[in-house]
């Protein structure tokens, strides 16, 4: 939501949005392993509502040439200057030509922030992980930073205005003829295995209207366990509303789809994807009433990443690099050792 945010930024100083995204290739190179594919991030990008076009493989320093060539009159970044891997700021060419604007980052959100809420829950020891895994020597960085008072939410300094939620949402009411349909989860760390469930849910219709029931904090750890979610209701709510698909998002949705939820929002269909249902707190099914009246449909997204695969990858990307650190040091260290002998051998 914090990119999600500087790019509804970015598009309010202009008529049309194109997003560059960086290859994997090029993020490796200068910042380290990243956490999505290219092709996940190409579309993750271009399902954000800000967006009206995608430049893939866009270099990781912004030049007049690539300005030129997607026809830009400027660019726009945040207030926090990027750097190559040589310590150059990587927008200096279009700041020269006056072809630049900054926006505002978003206060108590950062990638390293949530990395940091995700790698806290290897105290939990994931179930689904195989707990003799190195990993475990390595808790006790992984538990460093700011610690959170939210049993659920770890570390997240991130404070909600009415203002931000206005910002994001369309305001758009259902209109005649629309579909209108509810989906219900945690959409936690929002990511490609959400956007291709809610695209498929938005082709079901010629006119859908999505509205997203969001599940408090506690509901969300009484289902999920261990320290989930890793981002809090308001961050969560944020990060749906920039979806192109969501019209509208009920927050704090009651676990149960009940028949008042139902009459009030006038739903004509209710979707679930392929991921098991946990049962209410009294062993019922959630979609009891859904089925009853006959408008409840699985929807297969056609992808298998689940919020926990997403840690997973966070973690071995640690742990790959640490490994790489420890080497580099090794070998640095054989060097200066060796370096160190032939000198005494002069003497």
């Amino acid at each position: 939501y914090g990119h999600s945010n500087q790019l509804r930024q970015a598009r309010a100083m202009g008529d049309y949005l194109i997003v560059g995204v960086h290859t994997d290739e090029e993020i490796a190179k200068h910042k380290g392993p990243p956490v999505f594919t290219q092709e996940e991030r190409y579309k993750m990008v271009q399902a954000i509502k800000w967006v009206d076009e995608i430049a893939p493989g866009a270099p990781y320093v912004t030049t007049l040439e690539t300005l030129d060539k997607y026809n830009c009159d400027f660019c726009v970044h945040g207030d926090d200057i990027t750097l190559t891997i040589d310590g150059k700021d990587t927008y200096e060419e279009v700041k020269t030509a006056g072809r630049y604007r900054e926006c505002k980052r978003t206060q108590g959100v950062s990638t390293t922030d949530l990395v940091g809420r995700m790698l806290l829950m290897t105290k939990a020891h994931h179930s689904n992980i195989d707990e003799d895994l190195d990993y475990r020597k390595h808790t006790d960085n992984f538990g460093k930073g700011p610690k959170g008072h939210s049993p659920w939410t770890g570390v997240s300094q991130f404070l909600q205005t009415s203002q931000k939620i206005i910002q994001f949402a369309s305001g758009k009411e259902p209109q005649p003829g629309d579909t209108i349909i509810y989906v219900a989860g945690a959409f936690d760390l929002f990511h490609i295995g959400h956007v291709d469930f809610l695209e498929k849910v938005h082709q079901l219709a010629e006119k859908p209207y999505i509205i997203a029931g969001l599940h408090f904090d506690q509901e969300v750890n009484r289902y999920k366990g261990k320290n989930y979610p890793i981002m809090n209701i308001h961050e969560r709510t944020l990060s749906v509303l920039a979806c192109r698909y969501v019209s509208e998002v009920v927050i704090g949705a009651p676990y149960a789809v009940t028949a008042d939820l139902l009459d009030h929002f006038r739903v004509t269909l209710v979707c679930h994807g392929m991921t098991k249902v946990e049962p209410d707190k009294d062993g019922s099914d959630p979609y009891k009433e859904p089925k009853r009246r006959g408008i409840f449909q699985l929807v297969d997204s056609g992808s298998n990443l689940t919020t926990d695969l997403i840690v997973q990858r966070i973690i071995k990307n640690r742990l790959d690099f640490e490994a790489r650190n420890q080497k580099k040091e090794a070998k640095e260290l054989a060097v200066l050792e060796a370096m160190k002998r032939l000198e005494e051998e002069k003497h």
